[in-house]
């Protein structure tokens, strides 16, 4: 089973100029790889496989060096994951078709291995020991992914996923289903299918 924590980062001056370098060299990678697909849509009707995606990368870092120094390799191949996820996640009807990213808006990358928690801090690839505030007990289980993003009003996060022992809830056909209607006048109005039940506002 998986489980999810956000965590709120603090880094220094020096980290956060680092992961802006990281954030621009995913954004870039993205934007390239999604205007090949495109591209190659337009003249054969099929989208790239992710093995294309992946074949890309060693020759644009060559062409590209600060690909290389500035950004966690990992954190590339993880664009080219999510950018084949995005694209499936559409075909299937889930999600709407992949856009070109910017860069004022959220930014974000993510680390598939390689990231360690120590104490208050988050070790992370070509950044350090980031400042962390964890703001409840983290789960006991194996660290999968770390997915780190900047917001629009300047904040850091962490989103930590872990791999956790146990079954994944499932739903469940027992019991009733109600419809509720909040309002003003009546606190709550309840519909079982079958009878209909008012509750006044306190």
């Amino acid at each position: 089973m998986l489980q999810a924590v956000k965590v709120r980062l603090y880094p220094t001056l020096t980290q956060k100029e680092a992961l802006s370098k990281s954030f621009g060299c995913a954004r870039w990678y993205w934007n390239f790889a999604l205007n090949a697909c495109i591209q190659h849509y337009k003249e054969t009707g099929k989208t790239l496989k992710l093995s294309a995606y992946k074949r890309m990368l060693p020759q644009l870092k060559k062409e590209y060096p600060w690909l290389k120094t500035d950004c966690y390799s990992a954190v590339l191949q993880c664009v080219a994951i999510n950018l084949n996820k995005a694209y499936q996640n559409f075909f299937k009807g889930r999600a709407k078709l992949p856009k070109f990213k910017l860069k004022h808006r959220k930014q974000s990358i993510q680390y598939p291995q390689n990231v360690e928690i120590a104490g208050n801090y988050l070790k992370v690839p070509k950044i350090g020991e980031i400042n962390s505030k964890f703001h409840r007990k983290l789960p006991e289980g194996k660290l999968k992914t770390v997915t780190i993003s900047l917001t629009a009003s300047g904040k850091y996060y962490a989103s930590l996923l872990f791999e956790v022992e146990g079954e994944a809830a499932t739903p469940s056909t027992d019991g009733k289903v109600a419809g509720i209607d909040l309002g003003i006048k009546d606190f709550a109005i309840v519909n079982d299918g079958e009878k209909t039940e008012k509750y006044a506002n306190p």
